[in-house]
């Protein structure tokens, strides 16, 4: 499947959803056997949106950050998450 120029930027999660996409190729679209890959599509995607929330609310622009900031962006979430055991 071709990309568009700009799915990349456009898409937080475009790896998470083509890891989603080809499992569901590889296991005769068994929804079944992808749960893992649309839960942790699910989770980016509920990520990114609370980031545009919080964004648009401190009156930051663009809403969806540019590529090269969101690294660190979910550095810095995954420094104030708690471990998990």
């Amino acid at each position: 499947m071709p990309r568009n120029q700009n799915a990349e930027r456009d898409n937080p999660c475009l790896k998470e959803q083509e890891l989603s996409f080809k499992c569901l190729n590889q296991n005769n679209f068994d929804r079944d056997k992808c749960e893992i890959y649309f839960a942790n599509y699910n989770n980016c995607k509920e990520f990114w949106n609370k980031v545009k929330i919080e964004r648009r609310a401190k009156g930051i622009a663009p809403y969806l950050p540019p590529l090269e900031e969101r690294d660190g962006i979910k550095a810095e979430y995954m420094k104030g998450k708690p471990q998990q055991s």
